[in-house]
């Protein structure tokens, strides 16, 4: 059965399943550098404590037919606004977009750090890219110039995404973190999205 994703800003309904994807990756895996898991609380602040051009997004599935237009979320220069629409109750939420400061100061404001959390059974099934070309619009929109991305080194499926889109590597810690009785790299990436005042025209 074909299925179509919307894009909706993150309510307050949505915050309950967010923290259990996130918690999931911060009891098992090394993609969070969290050790403990977060409390509602605290996730709350992760989506919602944010400057109004920083934003979050739920991914709601919907299973359905749908036509070849539909089927490339974010493919078409109108697509942002007909992806962001209001989640019906047939929708299952299949994972979040964040995008918050790289730097609380007021020279990167127009920088922003990329998250993309999926559930772990809705890895690999094309999900995140689209995602990913969703939230790079939604950034230009909102005036961002750059979009960094920063995970562990030992995320190579993150890593395939992001090069894949065209992000470049621009930092390596190494061995910045411990978990799991191992220590860890992170890795960052970034990708120039907006217009250069007096280059671009």
């Amino acid at each position: 059965m074909q299925t179509t994703l919307e894009f909706v800003p993150v309510q307050e309904q949505h915050v309950e399943q967010i923290v259990d994807i996130y918690n999931y990756y911060v009891l098992y895996t090394t993609v969070s550098f969290h050790t403990e898991p977060l409390t509602l609380d605290e996730m709350r602040a992760q989506l919602f404590d944010l400057p109004a051009h920083y934003c979050s997004y739920a991914i709601i599935e919907h299973a359905g037919e749908r036509d070849t237009d539909e089927q490339s979320v974010a493919g078409a220069s109108d697509s942002l606004n007909e992806s962001v629409i209001r989640a019906n109750d047939s929708g299952i939420l299949v994972g979040y977009i964040l995008l918050t400061r790289h730097k609380a100061k007021q020279a990167y404001d127009t920088t922003a750090e990329i998250t993309i959390y999926l559930k772990p059974e809705q890895a690999g099934k094309g999900i995140g890219s689209r995602a990913l070309v969703f939230i790079e619009q939604a950034a230009q929109q909102h005036g961002f110039h750059v979009l960094v991305a920063t995970v562990c080194a030992d995320n190579t499926s993150s890593i395939r995404l992001f090069e894949r889109y065209g992000y470049e590597k621009c930092v390596h810690f190494r061995e910045v973190g411990r978990k799991f009785d191992q220590w860890l790299d992170i890795v960052s990436y970034q990708k120039l999205i907006g217009r250069r005042e007096g280059v671009d025209g």
